[in-house]
């Protein structure tokens, strides 16, 4: 999936199209994460993924594994965001989240769309914003904040065994995972993933919020 002007262009139609689920929430409790579309360049370097050169100039997402030294989730997948602060919208926080962990520097004519909310069992309501990064983006992360950075396939998000769906004890919905190399993420980044792949790549109107997410991640 090259990383071009006319994925560009379909993500942006798919996403006009797409009619968001939003949910009411006080500004405490409200986070946006940001989904950035870039060329995955040297980046993919995760076990079971093939050698770098195979994705040069494909398209890929930009993940972190979040520090361990943080109170909240450490060593957990997740995309750059963070709460809400006073007076900002869901695609300032974004955006200046993206550039606090990761050193990315967008403006919001980058910005292709956003996704549904997505409810987290730690109290938060997370808004999923879509920027469009594309090619020789340079990250430098934050080392306070985030372990490593990595640029994932696109592609990979397409796998005939993606997603991964599991019970829970204690759980009526079935637990959400998305395979990536030989490892795999969890709900809630997963269900963001999952239902960045089906509305953006495939012009699907998947919901996601009622998967469940993995008890490590309730806290």
């Amino acid at each position: 999936m090259q990383c071009d002007d006319d994925l560009k262009q379909r993500i942006a139609n798919n996403l006009s199209s797409f009619e968001v689920v939003e949910n009411k929430v006080d500004d405490a409790h409200h986070a946006a994460v940001v989904i950035t579309v870039v060329d995955v360049g040297h980046g993919a370097d995760l076990p079971g993924l093939p050698r770098h050169a195979v994705w040069q100039h494909q398209a890929g997402l930009l993940l972190t594994r979040r520090s361990q030294h943080l109170k909240n989730h450490p060593g957990q997948w997740a995309f750059p965001g963070g709460r809400l602060d006073p007076g900002e919208s869901v695609v300032q926080t974004a955006l200046r989240e993206m550039h606090e962990e990761v050193g990315l520097n967008l403006d919001h004519s980058s910005v292709l769309g956003v996704l549904d909310d997505f409810v987290t069992r730690s109290g938060f309501v997370m808004t999923p914003v879509v920027v469009w990064g594309g090619p020789s983006m340079n990250t430098e992360h934050n080392p306070d904040e985030v372990a490593s950075v990595h640029r994932i396939p696109c592609e990979e998000f397409l796998r005939e065994d993606a997603p991964w769906l599991d019970e829970q004890e204690g759980s009526e919905e079935l637990v959400l995972r998305m395979p990536v190399g030989n490892d795999f993420i969890a709900a809630p980044t997963a269900a963001l993933l999952y239902q960045f792949r089906e509305v953006c790549l495939l012009g699907v109107h998947t919901r996601v919020a009622h998967f469940e997410q993995p008890h490590f991640a309730w806290k």
